[in-house]
């Protein structure tokens, strides 16, 4: 997990945080929850291929 505390891993200062996990990936994780296929999830989500994790599975 990566620490969510000020000035330390991702915090970049005045309030921005450098994100370590894309909409795609979070997109892709409920898309197959909701039945889409894995050989449909990259016409559903073109960019999906430049992501080395396509299922997440925080959706169990």
């Amino acid at each position: 997990m990566v620490p969510s505390s000020v000035g330390a891993g991702q915090d970049t200062g005045r309030g921005r945080w450098i994100p370590t996990t894309s909409v795609d990936e979070y997109n892709a994780t409920l898309a197959t929850w909701f039945g889409v296929s894995a050989g449909n999830l990259s016409t559903v989500l073109p960019n999906l291929g430049r992501f080395a994790k396509p299922n997440l599975g925080f959706m169990g």
